[in-house]
């Protein structure tokens, strides 16, 4: 717990020092024999420094892990460093004048760390979560709340609001230097450009002696333009603020550059670990340390000296004639020899820059992109980088071979999902699932929605792809699904096609001018697919529970002897194998044993069928016909699903066609995990057109792109 500051250190303007870092990126590629300990070991690094240079605090600027999930050993290395070098007796000089309840309203315990009486904390830490470790799941968590309820980390700007977002400053106070410090973690960039735009954002400012204090605001958002609003232009920002740590952006610009409309400083330290291929991460990479006195700054960089070195160069054949011509029969190899040469240009420039830093990674990271536009062919890249295994830490990707395109006018609808990607994410292009549906809806021309929006869905999958949310998807299909049939219902339309691919079309198109009734359309699909998933860990508890009872056996212990001398319905441990072994009979190999040695007759009996509830849903037309009476003429069939535990990574999805002739479909997934034990009920949706087809197909697109 910090002393009481002194009444003369008040009355004097006293500098405040703090340290400033964003993109840490803990976890990544951390199975990587070569390059797999570089961010722990950079983190070490830089909270080295600040350790070393004892500054009042340390400010993180988002995506402090690569992972929204990040692993064990990601995790134990984080707070390994973070005891290690903030943890201490050094006194904290500083204080908080702003409600803490506000500031960090999200904690368990709402208070900065250094001032609980349990810890002994001597270099502060607030961070804001990025896009790589946002809150998600049941209960909207990240890894940051981890660190914060050890104590470690104060996690500050969290907003969940999808209509207002108002920001309350951190009041810092240190002798007569005083900061508010304002922070914003990552939101959807439209999202947040759109609210901006509806002035749905407002910064709070102190009520006394509003103009004295120095005010930081950190964010982590895409400064660099994407689209029209995937990004967030400095000109959005309040012009009373007097520096913007922008974080996100990976190139290293963390030189205050100023804004000459809206009179502020940017500084985009940039990230500590080069993630990508690409020209901006070759650039030095440094962290600041910033002074504040009054209301003057001063930043002081400091060069990261453990992060690995990144050469790249671009090469041109055509703007090489007098070496290359297309026509030679021999041009592959006088190409190959040509890139070797480059190649080793770099090794030799990484190697000089290693020997005046003996702390630098053995292995330099190096990329050679060549334009083979204008006939050439390129050569194996496999054979190329088998001569630089034991010199380079990216043998495999150090040349990039590439063709200029040209753009011409499509008018075949048949997508191809690699003409949408025309340079993989390494080379510095930004890609996001939203884009790849939009892009794929908008360029086909018989391929298109007519119940669903393409936002709705872009959401959707990016929710499955980045958090893992299996349900995404359909419980979107089912929420727009149901509110298209009870708008339809209450304007009481015939049930005549015609009129209701006309109301239904109509009621898309509001839906889609609508942006703020769409994202409450996504969140609430995104609640209804957590809760799914919570009840299914509830069920799969209460279904391994039920099937230990009724087992009836007892606990015994690790050795063979301790088995009992008889053993009833054959479901013995099995003798000979190993501990933990299955005991799978290779006859029966895929049904649901649990390792208890069943037989290959008993494992065909024994395995057990849960019915699960008739889908709720029904197709458009379906819903304006009378109920019948009889049971096996209702359009919503029951069915059984066997729940099979078996260890296949397979996703098996199966479209049953109905008995009429419209185009209805039954589509059922089933996600199993190797060496879970759980098991996963999957649960049917019945709806009318082809779009089951279109986004069955781009799933699976969207996961060969991205997983």
């Amino acid at each position: 717990c910090s002393p009481s500051l002194k009444q003369t250190d008040r009355d004097n303007l006293i500098p405040l020092k703090l340290l400033i870092a964003t993109d840490i990126h803990l976890g990544y590629l951390e199975k990587d024999p070569v390059r797999g300990n570089d961010t722990f070991v950079t983190f070490n690094e830089i909270l080295e420094q600040a350790q070393k240079n004892e500054v009042d605090f340390v400010l993180l600027g988002g995506d402090l892990f690569h992972d929204n999930k990040p692993s064990r050993k990601t995790i134990h290395s984080c707070l390994e460093s973070l005891r290690k070098y903030c943890m201490g007796d050094r006194p904290i000089h500083f204080e908080i004048l702003s409600d803490q309840a506000v500031n960090f309203q999200y904690s368990k315990f709402p208070w900065v760390n250094y001032q609980d009486g349990n810890l002994n904390i001597s270099i502060p830490i607030f961070s804001i979560h990025g896009n790589h470790d946002d809150p998600t799941g049941a209960d909207a968590l990240c890894a940051l709340d981890i660190l914060s309820c050890a104590g470690l980390v104060n996690h500050f700007g969290r907003s969940t609001s999808v209509e207002k977002i108002d920001i309350s400053p951190i009041l810092l106070r240190k002798g007569r230097t005083k900061i508010a410090l304002y922070g914003l973690g990552a939101v959807p960039d439209e999202r947040l450009y759109r609210m901006f735009v509806n002035k749905q954002v407002t910064m709070l400012r102190p009520k006394e002696d509003e103009d004295s204090w120095f005010n930081l605001f950190v964010i982590h958002q895409n400064r660099s333009k994407h689209g029209a609003t995937n990004y967030i232009p400095e000109q959005f920002l309040d012009d009373f603020i007097n520096l913007v740590v922008w974080g996100h952006e990976h190139e290293c610009k963390i030189a205050p550059v100023p804004n000459e409309q809206q009179n502020f400083y940017v500084s985009q330290p940039g990230s500590s670990v080069v993630t990508s291929l690409s020209p901006g991460e070759a650039v030095k990479k440094h962290i600041g340390l910033l002074h504040v006195k009054g209301k003057k700054m001063k930043m002081h960089k400091i060069p990261l000296e453990t992060v690995r070195t990144f050469y790249m160069e671009d090469v041109v054949l055509a703007d090489h004639p007098d070496l290359f011509n297309p026509d030679n029969p021999k041009v592959t190899q006088a190409i190959q020899a040509f890139c070797m040469e480059k190649v080793e240009m770099m090794l030799d420039n990484a190697e000089r820059e290693r020997l005046g830093n003996p702390r630098q990674p053995d292995k330099p990271l190096i990329r050679l992109r060549v334009d083979y536009t204008g006939g050439f062919e390129p050569f194996s890249i496999f054979r190329f980088s088998q001569k630089y295994v034991d010199k380079v830490a990216n043998p495999k990707d150090i040349i990039h071979f590439f063709r200029r395109r040209e753009q011409k006018a499509k008018n075949d609808s048949n997508i191809n999902f690699g003409d949408l990607v025309s340079r993989p994410v390494s080379e510095g292009m930004t890609l996001r699932v939203e884009d790849l549906v939009k892009q794929y809806f908008q360029t086909g021309r018989e391929v298109q929605l007519s119940l669903l929006t393409e936002r709705g869905m872009g959401e959707a999958v990016q929710e499955f792809v980045d958090k893992e949310e299996k349900d995404a998807i359909e419980e979107l299909v089912k929420f727009q699904l149901e509110k298209t049939q009870r708008y339809l219902k209450e304007r009481h339309i015939d049930a005549v096609e015609e009129k209701i691919d006309e109301e239904v079309r109509k009621f898309r198109e509001c839906r889609r001018k609508n942006a703020e009734e769409e994202d409450e359309e996504v969140r609430e699909a995104m609640t209804r697919a957590r809760a799914h998933r919570s009840e299914d860990a509830v069920l799969v508890s209460a279904s391994s529970d039920e099937e230990l009872m009724d087992t009836g056996a007892k606990v015994y212990g690790d050795s063979d002897d301790d088995l009992p001398a008889t053993a009833t319905r054959g479901r013995g441990r099995g003798r000979g194998r190993a501990r933990g072994a299955r005991g799978q009979n290779s006859t029966v190999r895929g049904s649901s044993r649990r390792g208890r040695g069943n037989t290959s007759q008993e494992s065909a009996t024994s395995s057990r069928t849960y019915k699960s509830v008739p889908a709720k849903n029904k197709s458009i037309l379906d819903a304006f016909k009378p109920l019948k009476t009889e049971p096996f003429q209702n359009s919503s069939k029951s069915f059984s699903e066997d729940i099979i535990d078996d260890d296949s990574d397979l996703e098996d999805i199966c479209i049953t066609p109905s008995s009429k002739v419209n185009q209805r479909f039954s589509t059922t997934s089933s996600f199993s995990k190797r060496g879970s034990q759980s098991q996963t009920t999957s649960r049917g949706v019945d709806f009318e057109s082809d779009e089951v087809w279109y986004t069955v197909a781009f799933f699976h697109a969207c996961i060969s792109e991205f997983l």
